[in-house]
């Protein structure tokens, strides 16, 4: 398809209507009938339990929506497999009123039977009166079906549905976390995380919400006691990892043996395995740990850990004897995607590091803080040879600590020397530089003195509770007068997406006069520690970007096209354009659209499929391409969801991988795009007509094009069709369009109607069909528009 733009300006010809009419093969319209409407995106919504014990087969239960025709687990990294058992889809409650009738109708039937002293079974029978060996079965059937799929009204429609699987985990598998998806019918779901352990698990059984209807049924017609969600306790032998649910009000409780002198850690992960839920508030299932003594007396509660809203409990036991872990939510909230995991024993736990970070390739030694330490310090090679964030534990043998962040960066280092508190006693600096240092205790602020030159650009940034310091910055930029020059307190970093309160400072401001000047760093909240360290960078800019590719599952048929949302997440004022590339084994796809325009920080562009279907999904890598210093730079982008926090806030939550699956042929072919080098241009406040060339096509059914959500100002104003080239007019907006705004227009395909269809209804049926790939736009000032007629 070759598209030539022909601009006028807004004065010209009236509506036409909003809709492009192109002919499709008569055939190929009756098949794609059946397929208009897209079908939901399958999504699993919590996993239970979320890890299992390397060397141990685990049965999971995956909660979703959509999940028909569920047949494969896909698990990141390697050693570790997952099988499907069966899926669980309750049945409408239309279909539970049918086969209740139906059960009802047989179960009266039998009863008439046994009064009137027939047997159950035997031989076929001679009237309607009689019962059968064929008509117990069927009751039995149908009993089982209602118990196994009956509706629930309390449940959430999002996680209604259920997925058994087998986890086998190997005994070489890694530690740490995995990511665990499901294959159906209509593709892949979204991945969360599965975590690989080392110790013992224990597990609640799976929990549902209460289920009147069924109950009602199970107490009349079955044997079998009514389940009833109750507060439960389970007995424990530490260490272990405990697996939980939290429904509505529901309270878990562990009891263990303790001796004197133990110093007990007691680790959750709830906001870890499900960072953001959609539809709660504060958008996460908030846990809490509490430890009682036998008696019922709390010796123990937390609800967080510093910043970190999933709390880590320190126990240090008083007496030898029985104690009760109790896990709740904070407001006494839940349902099935209230999932928890806790690492509990006398196990190790570092609590904080000194210093967050050190050079590449370099000996850093690192004091540790903690409990169940074996050792104060650890000295580590910095192996990465670019600037990266590494992790930092201690493997005791059975069962590692947690980890830490470490961060690895080129720029020369020093360590804060105290007393530096005041202008004449600040510690000298020389940028570029990373200061590593504590604000040491309460109120404590440290002040650091470089030289300058009036205009340059300097960058003051802290890097502390994106490395898990629980220091909230506030920095400062004087003069030697006391004049302050720039001032910040919170500055957000849409890479560190979850992170719940954006605590680092950054400023980037031009010197104004020769001389000295004071860099100062406090916390906000006046608090301090041996835990509050912090990397202080003093440096002029340093321009990069990394990029952001959402979503992390995409689903495909073959030749399809299918639209991305790239996001250029720019540091110290990188501006420059952004090419972006498949990287690695393409597998046939190709990628249009392909630049993020300079000073752009999200783009759309589209994927299309190879024509044939794969057999498994596969993992692609999409890379960032731009001149950095005057030097070519490659980034690859990071998958991320698109995450919805109580109901409002979005979050881009990485993934370890970008998955795709291609399932099966499209029922027709739609047309493909030859572009031009240059991009369609749109004449500010006017209206371009851009002409397509369609090809031969056959008269059949039909379709309609749409911008798919275009830039702000932008619309689809009228088209028409002859000839086999589509003419389509976009109205631009002056008062809200951007004058030379570049990016992508991704148009979808509608189908509209049925070919020779009489109802009135269903020829005005709109149904998605597919995407095009994606056309480049700039949006031109007026004159330049006239001058391109």
């Amino acid at each position: 398809m070759k598209i030539e733009s022909v601009d006028q300006p807004r004065e010209g010809p009236g509506r036409c209507g909003m809709r492009i009419w192109l002919a499709i093969p008569a055939v190929a319209f009756l098949c794609v009938c059946k397929l208009l409407a897209q079908n939901p995106q399958p999504h699993i919504g919590y996993v239970y339990p979320a890890g299992g014990q390397r060397g141990k087969t685990t049965l999971v239960t995956v909660g979703g929506q959509f999940l028909d025709g569920a047949t494969n687990a896909y698990v990141s990294g390697t050693g570790i497999s997952a099988k499907v058992i069966e899926l669980v889809k309750p049945m409408s409650m239309g279909q539970f009123n049918t086969l209740r009738d139906k059960f009802l109708e047989l179960q009266q039937r039998k009863q008439a039977a046994m009064r009137r002293g027939q047997r159950q079974t035997g031989a076929q029978p001679s009237s309607t009166n009689q019962w059968t060996a064929e008509d117990e079965k069927t009751l039995t059937e149908i009993r089982e079906q209602i118990l196994k799929y009956a509706p629930n009204r309390q449940a959430a429609p999002a996680v209604a549905e259920t997925v058994k699987l087998e986890v086998t985990i190997q005994q070489d598998a890694s530690l740490g976390d995995r990511e665990i998806r499901l294959g159906t019918r209509s593709g892949l779901t979204n991945p969360l995380k599965f975590c690989v352990g080392a110790l013992e698990e224990t597990s609640k059984p799976h929990s549902t919400p209460p289920n009147p209807a069924l109950d009602r049924f199970r107490e009349r017609f079955t044997r079998a006691p009514v389940l009833t969600q109750t507060n439960t306790e389970i007995r424990i032998a530490l260490p272990t990892v405990l697996n939980g649910q939290i429904l509505v009000g529901g309270v878990d409780r562990f009891r263990f043996s303790a001796r004197r002198g133990q110093r007990l850690v007691f680790v959750a992960q709830a906001r870890a395995l499900i960072p953001y839920l959609a539809d709660a508030v504060p958008g996460w299932f908030q846990s809490t740990l509490a430890v009682y003594d036998a008696k019922g007396r709390e010796l123990a509660y937390c609800d967080d850990f510093e910043f970190n809203p999933d709390p880590v409990l320190f126990f240090e036991v008083p007496s030898t004897g029985e104690y009760f872990l109790e896990v709740k939510d904070a407001l006494y909230r839940g349902r099935e995607d209230f999932v928890y995991r806790i690492t509990a024993g006398e196990l190790p736990f570092i609590t904080s590091i000194f210093p967050l970070g050190g050079r590449p390739g370099e000996t850093t030694t690192i004091e540790l803080e903690g409990w169940n330490l074996p050792v104060k310090t650890l000295t580590r090679t910095n192996a990465s040879a670019t600037a990266s964030v590494e992790c930092v534990l201690l493997d005791t043998g059975k069962c590692p600590s947690n980890s830490m962040p470490f961060d690895v960066d080129d720029l020369p280092e020093c360590v804060e020397l105290e007393p530096n508190d005041i202008a004449n006693i600040a510690q000298e600096i020389v940028q570029p530089i990373i200061v590593n240092g504590r604000i040491g205790t309460s109120g404590d602020r440290d002040a650091f003195r470089f030289r300058g030159k009036a205009g340059d650009k300097v960058v003051v940034e802290v890097r502390a509770r994106r490395l898990n310091s629980p220091l909230d910055s506030v920095v400062e930029l004087r003069e030697l007068s006391g004049a302050v020059v720039a001032r910040n307190d919170d500055f957000p970093d849409r890479s560190a997406a979850l992170i719940t309160h954006q605590a680092d400072s950054y400023i980037v401001t031009a010197l104004p006069s020769d001389g000295d000047y004071l860099v100062c760093i406090t916390d906000a909240q006046q608090k301090g520690g041996a835990e509050y360290s912090y990397r202080l960078r003093v440096s002029s800019p340093r321009p990069d970007f990394s990029v952001r590719v959402v979503p992390s599952s995409v689903n495909m048929r073959a030749g399809a096209t299918f639209p991305l949302a790239v996001y250029a997440l720019r540091k110290d004022g990188f501006d420059r354009e952004i090419t972006l590339r498949l990287g690695g084994e393409t597998h046939g796809f190709t990628l249009s659209g392909t630049r993020i325009p300079p000073g752009s920080d999200r783009v759309r562009v589209t994927l299309t499929a190879p024509q044939n279907p794969l057999t498994d999904p596969i993992n692609l890598t999409i890379e960032g391409l731009a001149i950095v210093g005057g030097k070519p730079v490659a980034r690859a982008a990071a998958p991320a969801d698109d995450m919805t926090q109580a109901f409002a806030y979005h979050h881009l939550v990485p993934a370890t991988e970008l998955k795709v699956a291609v399932i099966g042929r499209q029922a027709m072919r739609l047309p493909s795009l030859i572009l031009s080098s240059e991009p369609v241009r749109i004449a500010l406040g006017g209206t371009t007509r851009t002409r397509f060339n369609l090809g031969s096509r056959n008269p059949g059914g039909r379709f309609e094009l749409e911008l798919d959500d275009p830039p702000e100002g932008i619309e689809l104003e009228s088209s028409a069709i002859s000839d086999g080239t589509a003419e389509i007019s976009l109205k631009c907006d002056g008062s809200k369009a951007k004058a030379h705004l570049k990016g992508n227009l991704i148009f979808k395909v509608v189908s509209v109607g049925g070919q020779g269809t009489r109802n009135r209804q269903a020829a005005q049926r709109r149904s998605p069909i597919g995407y095009l790939p994606a056309i480049p736009f700039e949006i031109t000032d007026s004159g330049s528009s006239r001058a391109q007629k």
